[in-house]
């Protein structure tokens, strides 16, 4: 039997086979280095926590970077480190994670310093950290022997739904700083609008 399709229903068909397509493809590729980080995502937002002080803070704090505006959360509290003029995000809890979420402005990277601190908020040197990075799919990350200039960022092809920081059981406590949010380079929104061009010439030539 045969069923007749208008134009517009199988260009719609096409573009949504394009999405299902890009979505199986989703990937997260992981950066150790900030300088090429940075040259792969457009406009940076950051985050140094520096008007934090040593103090313990709820389980959530709204926090932005640059345009952007996400929440960090932990179980049993946050805590505020470091000493002036720069200060870290902890947890009052070595064993909690921090998790980072609820991103605005479709971010789709998130990188920053990373590394261990004491129970007074102080760094502590080489230890070993935990990143796991969440866009539909989840990227875990080692970071090992972590120094306050520890740099780990993730670049995701689609928007990221959070990025979890933990220990690995040590005797010391997740840190953060200098967060940096950032979207995709200019060159993939203009492969997303090439692709959704072709969607309307393929309509336009079967309306022909």
């Amino acid at each position: 039997m045969f069923i007749f399709k208008p134009p517009l229903a199988k260009a719609l068909s096409l573009a949504a086979l394009l999405c299902a397509a890009a979505s199986s493809q989703a990937a997260i590729t992981i950066y150790t280095n900030q300088a090429d980080f940075l040259a792969a995502v457009s406009a940076p937002g950051y985050d140094s926590y520096d008007d934090l002080t040593v103090d313990l803070y709820g389980t959530t704090l709204d926090r932005t970077a640059g345009a952007y505006a996400y929440q960090a959360y932990a179980a049993g509290g946050l805590y505020g480190a470091g000493t002036d003029p720069d200060h870290w995000l902890s947890t009052n809890l070595s064993l909690d994670p921090i998790v980072f979420q609820n991103f605005t402005g479709g971010v789709t990277a998130f990188g920053g310093n990373f590394f261990g601190s004491d129970i007074s908020g102080g760094y502590i040197p080489n230890g070993n950290l935990v990143l796991s990075a969440e866009d539909g799919s989840t990227v875990t990350y080692a970071l090992n022997g972590a120094t306050q200039a520890s740099f780990l960022g993730f670049v995701s092809d689609t928007a990221l739904s959070s990025v979890t920081l933990s220990t690995d059981g040590g005797a010391y406590w997740p840190t953060a700083n200098n967060v940096v949010l950032a979207v995709p380079e200019p060159a993939s929104y203009g492969m997303l609008l090439a692709g959704l061009g072709c969607v309307g010439l393929v309509a336009r030539r079967r309306r022909g």
